[in-house]
């Protein structure tokens, strides 16, 4: 089974580019299709990533980044009852497991709706060769920009590479493949 990408028109770069980053949120959503918030929440291999850590930890990295790009104050994560609290080194595994009566479907949502302020706010822009400031930290250059063509780039490797280990996760659970998910994402079977 065959994935494409297309751009939404030919020379639509924002498209493209959009559409690169919805690929990619689409398999990490995809890789929890059909599991219980326990089987989501295991971690059957060595690492200590689980599905539903994934998914929180790419659905708060791009509202991280979305606000830097907007040159707004970082939101804080949420909390389930939707009060918001900051994260501390302390907490800073919360990021990557669902806690305090979080689900897969209430982040799946908060995802959606950080899914759709991107795409507006990345139609908004005069160009994409625009920049933002980079936050002072040590992995950043003193004083740095980018654009906001680099921040969809970012996206893409981002949730990329997380979709790469739910990929492995995933297999590791019941032995479902990407192109599995896909097709039973589409109502089908393999190969379907």
């Amino acid at each position: 089974m065959v994935t494409h990408v297309p751009a939404e028109a030919h020379g639509d770069e924002r498209g493209a580019l959009l559409s690169f980053v919805e690929a990619q949120r689409g398999a990490i959503r995809r890789s929890v299709l059909g599991l219980t918030e326990e089987q989501a929440a295991s971690r059957p291999s060595a690492s200590e990533l689980s599905l539903s850590g994934l998914l929180k930890h790419v659905a708060e990295m791009e509202l991280n980044w979305l606000r830097m790009a907007q040159q707004k104050p970082g939101a804080p994560p949420r909390r389930s009852s939707g009060g918001e609290r900051q994260r501390s080194e302390e907490t800073w595994g919360d990021s990557f497991r669902l806690v305090d009566g979080e689900t897969i479907d209430a982040t799946l949502t908060f995802w959606a709706s950080v899914s759709k302020e991107t795409a507006e706010f990345v139609r908004s822009v005069p160009s994409l060769d625009d920049t933002f400031p980079l936050p002072p930290a040590p992995w950043f250059p003193k004083d740095g920009r980018v654009s906001m063509r680099w921040l969809l780039l970012h996206l893409v490797e981002e949730i990329a590479r997380h979709a790469g280990h739910a990929d492995v996760i995933r297999e590791s659970l019941d032995g479902k493949g990407a192109f599995d998910l896909v097709a039973l994402e589409q109502g089908g079977g393999p190969g379907a």
